[in-house]
């Protein structure tokens, strides 16, 4: 069922979403206005730079962890999965918490509450900087540093999806790029700082980095583009009726989203492939370091990850603009499953470094197209709520994912089992990705 405002049989609302013609699976190809913002530079990119520096901060922050793996190891005399249950706390409130602060973007404004959680963030930093046991990482570190980057990553990256739509996959490539500088430079930023000043002053100086740039990025993010007296694109805003709002609040509304079948079935497939996402974030250098490659190679294949990450966001966003989201996004998942594959079979570094940067490339468009094809499916209305909703589904996944291998490791002294089932969930996930109606089906009320 449909409300008013989202496209349905019969009536679909032509503001919340491009036409069947124009927007097949995602290739937008809407007419060139005769008026556009001249006044310098497009704001909307503005705001896709305050979102990459925030994503960048955050992220940094996040995924640098298997760089401090070894030494919060020794420092707490833990086991692997102990440890690695820091990291999936963190990673499992970041995206859950993204349920609330989408919403809450959408009512205040994404810049609130972007700021909050990088201050959050800063806290949580010098907060485990001070820890003595191992659950006060538990509580410290996984609470705070998960609802920092949850507050700051979904708001950021919704905010971009209104600002857009002929060029929405790669602005949204772009801005989540940051995502992929962050963890691509990361490992290597952590364990510098931990060799200069030890594992707590490295929190402490990330903990300032954060605070002070997080908030600029956070100022440079505005809602949509319509505050402005634009369109997406930079285009002139088209008339408004009396009584009617701007084109960027149309769509469906978030109780008709959350129970559609393309949501219901991407959050199946998002869960899935998270559940194998994120081990190689915590355990590829583990992994590395059980094969004799030692821990340069780990804080290598992390950089090579991150490098891949990045790479991705742009190149796979630009190639889904062409060829559509949604198949784009399929191929994404069923390459990372065969990846995994790939790294069940590898030894030695180069195979292990072929794994991380084509893993890494289609994580980073994962990451990239996802948003992008939720604002397809459901227009701008409430894409921000929507997009936090569905990250919850990666958050159970990225619990369990990363947990279960250390616990995997500890019992069989093997990672074997936990990284074919990695393969295996994203080869589910890319049937299931394939199973749901195009946008453009949808749209008409054949995909219901």
């Amino acid at each position: 069922m449909h409300d008013s405002l989202s496209p349905r049989p019969g009536a679909r609302d032509r503001q919340s979403a491009p036409s069947a013609q124009d927007a097949r699976e995602g290739r937008l190809t809407t007419t060139e206005p005769a008026v556009r913002e001249r006044d310098g530079i497009y704001y909307g990119w503005v705001v896709v730079g305050g979102a990459f520096t925030v994503m960048f901060l955050g992220f940094l922050v996040a995924y640098s962890f298997g760089a401090f793996f070894k030494a919060l190891e020794i420092e707490f005399a833990a086991e692997r999965a102990e440890i690695s249950f820091v990291f999936s706390i963190s990673i499992f409130l970041m995206f859950v918490v993204g349920a609330f602060a989408g919403p809450a973007a959408d009512r205040l404004g994404p810049r609130r509450v972007i700021a909050a959680g990088m201050v959050l963030i800063a806290v949580g930093l010098v907060a485990a900087s001070r820890a003595r046991a191992l659950w006060h990482l538990y509580l410290i570190y996984g609470l705070t540093i998960g609802l920092g980057v949850g507050f700051s990553y979904v708001p950021a990256v919704g905010a971009v999806q209104r600002w857009f739509l002929r060029r929405r996959g790669l602005a949204s490539g772009i801005a989540v790029s940051g995502i992929g500088a962050g963890t691509l430079i990361g490992p290597f930023v952590a364990t510098w700082l931990i060799g200069l000043m030890d594992w707590r002053g490295a929190y402490v100086t990330l903990a300032a980095v954060c605070v002070v740039l997080g908030l600029v990025g956070a100022l440079l993010i505005e809602h949509s583009p319509e505050r402005r007296g634009l369109a997406p694109d930079g285009d002139a805003a088209p008339p408004v009726a009396a009584g009617s709002g701007p084109a960027a609040a149309s769509g469906s509304d978030l109780k008709t989203a959350l129970r559609s079948r393309p949501f219901l079935l991407y959050a199946a497939a998002t869960f899935l492939t998270s559940l194998g996402l994120f081990t190689p974030l915590v355990h590829l250098p583990n992994y590395a370091r059980d094969h004799g490659l030692g821990d340069e190679a780990g804080v290598i294949l992390l950089g090579l990850f991150g490098l891949g990450s990045l790479a991705g966001r742009f190149l796979l966003g630009a190639i889904a603009d062409r060829f559509g989201r949604r198949p784009t996004l399929a191929a994404t998942v069923a390459i990372m499953g065969a990846m995994g594959v790939l790294w069940w079979a590898s030894t030695d570094i180069w195979s292990l470094g072929i794994f991380a940067v084509v893993f890494g490339t289609c994580y980073g468009g994962f990451v990239a197209l996802t948003p992008s094809l939720m604002m397809d499916y459901f227009g701008g209305r409430n894409v921000s709520g929507i997009i936090g909703i569905l990250y919850s589904a990666a958050g159970i996944g990225a619990l369990a994912g990363p947990t279960l291998a250390g616990l995997a490791y500890d019992l069989l002294a093997s990672y074997a089992i936990p990284i074919l089932a990695g393969a295996a969930v994203n080869f589910a996930a890319t049937a299931v990705m394939l199973a749901t109606p195009t946008p453009e089906r949808w749209r008409a009320g054949e995909g219901d």
